[in-house]
């Protein structure tokens, strides 16, 4: 029996905006799928500045909702952080689609509130992390057209039964999606979760060296892609 016939635990944010190192996660879920089926938690958390009305329209929560409704970050955090290390620690793999995201982000939160970083919790890089993906950007380099997880469940054909952009239906979408990737490319199965890992580290940083060589070519100004997965050290000052 391989990993992929679990458990997993799938992680999954909805936040104020993109920058891992400045902006605060909204809402959160955790999904753990084994034998016994998949189990949902999540969060939604008052992130003590004002929700922009861009990420509002994406994840439907307003700066007055989670004022009204959200929990005090400080406790979420930890919450979520300690769930991940110990899944972790008991060799489950951590499965979040687009894993450096969520991942940098939550640990810039930790830092944020003077709490223990995942790494910090586990004495060392986060793992075994996967993410669909960095192995769809890897087992089908050449296909054409975006890569959103709307996109990989329209080319996998997953249905899932509520609205994208809630941190728990992306989650049981990622998971999804995963179990789509494997079924078409089982060489990935095959792989123990060390392999695996560094594999997708591998990965990524030849799909980010590519990329910003492209942009390069091409003029393009900005940052590029970065090439660490899944975890950096965050930058600049987080409060």
């Amino acid at each position: 029996m391989t990993w992929s016939a679990g458990p997993l635990l799938g992680f999954d944010t909805e936040t104020t905006g993109v920058d891992v190192d400045s902006d605060r996660i909204v809402t959160a879920a955790l999904v753990r799928r084994d034998a016994g089926g998949t189990t949902i938690r999540t969060w939604l958390i008052d992130p003590g500045v004002p929700i922009p009305e861009a990420a509002a329209q994406i994840h439907g929560i307003s700066t007055e909702h989670a004022q009204e409704h959200g929990v005090a970050p400080a406790g979420a955090l930890d919450e979520i952080a300690e769930e991940i290390a110990q899944a972790m620690r008991d060799g489950v793999p951590v499965v979040a689609y687009n894993a450096a995201f969520d991942l940098c982000l939550l640990d810039a939160e930790l830092r944020r509130h003077r709490l223990p970083t995942v790494p910090d919790r586990l004495c060392c890089d986060p793992r075994p992390v996967i993410d669909p993906l960095v192995l769809d950007r890897a087992a089908d380099r050449y296909r054409q057209g975006k890569r959103k997880l709307v996109d990989l469940c329209g080319y996998y054909e997953v249905t899932e039964s509520g609205s994208l952009h809630s941190a728990d239906v992306d989650v049981v979408a990622t998971l999804d999606v995963l179990e789509r990737i494997v079924g078409r490319f089982p060489h990935l199965a095959d792989l123990d979760l060390d392999e695996l890992h560094a594999y997708q580290v591998t990965a990524h940083r030849a799909w980010a060296e590519a990329f910003n060589a492209w942009r390069t070519e091409r003029g393009l100004d900005g940052p590029g892609a970065a090439g660490h997965w899944p975890v950096r050290e965050p930058v600049g000052t987080l409060w």
